[in-house]
């Protein structure tokens, strides 16, 4: 009986979806109703799987975002430091360039006589003085006492001439001691050499000094043996009577100098027939 029982239930089943179909085939809007019954019937629960799905979304986008946003937020800092050690850089690198404007372009427009052009091939460097020598001589024209000279400034006179070359006093030489002046007013002193490369700037007028970090020596011309205006060093540390300076036209990385003419010879030269005239009336 339950065997037969089943096999009815089936058949009718079959039955019935055969009508049904027939009827859909036939005439669709039979069923719209039913449809739209259903169709009420799960919106409920389509929309609260809707509203779930929404923000299940919105809560894993914002923590990607929240992890993005402190990515970002890092390299950012990161890309700041950079810009910021760039900056620094770049602000050096200005200040050095306006230094060496002053020093390179003080007599800009004057024109500078050279004797000749020579390199150095040579320097005492195992003496406890400062000499150095360079391939012109007194076949060149080269004489005692003229200034030598390279596009950073003065690195020392001729003492001594043979026919092809000639030997220098370094402005570093214990020695050496030459007239100068601060580059962006009057101040005066003497550039002394220390014999360890660097120079001691004493002041003539003894008072406040006045001197900073980066202040750029040139000759003041006195003497009338270098022309004024020629960039010697740079301060990098002050002291009571003075200040300790950089020799810009450092010997070491100087290839090609210029031998220039005593700048005031004719003077020189009559100051000298002068004092040997009042020893000989002595």
């Amino acid at each position: 009986m339950g065997l037969f029982a089943g096999y009815v239930l089936a058949g009718a089943s079959a039955a019935i979806g055969a009508v049904l179909l027939v009827i859909s085939l036939w005439s669709p809007q039979t069923f719209q109703g039913l449809r739209a019954m259903a169709l009420d019937l799960a919106s409920p629960a389509g929309q609260a799987g809707a509203a779930t799905r929404v923000q299940s979304r919105s809560l894993f986008e914002a923590i990607a975002g929240y992890y993005d946003a402190g990515s970002r937020n890092a390299e950012l800092t990161r890309e700041m430091a950079v810009a910021r050690v760039r900056l620094a850089e770049a602000e050096a690198l200005r200040q050095e360039n306006q230094r060496l404007k002053a020093a390179l372009g003080l007599i800009e427009g004057e024109e500078v006589g050279e004797v000749a052009v020579a390199r150095l091939i040579g320097s005492s460097s195992s003496s406890s003085r400062r000499f150095a020598f360079i391939s012109a001589g007194s076949r060149d024209g080269v004489r005692p006492g003229m200034p030598v000279t390279s596009p950073m400034g003065l690195v020392g006179r001729v003492v001594e001439t043979g026919s092809r070359t000639a030997r220098i006093l370094l402005l570093t030489d214990s020695g050496s001691m030459i007239p100068v002046r601060r580059a962006t007013d009057n101040v005066v002193a003497f550039a002394e050499g220390r014999a360890d490369g660097s120079l001691r700037i004493r002041l003539i007028n003894l008072g406040i000094n006045p001197l900073e970090e980066g202040d750029v020596f040139v000759t003041s011309g006195a003497g009338g043996i270098f022309r004024p205006g020629i960039a010697v060093a740079m301060v990098t540390e002050v002291t009571e009577d003075g200040a300790i300076a950089q020799l810009l036209s450092n010997p070491a990385a100087t290839d090609v100098v210029i031998v220039e003419p005593i700048w005031q010879r004719p003077a020189i030269e009559a100051a000298e027939r002068e004092l040997a005239a009042q020893s000989s009336v002595d």
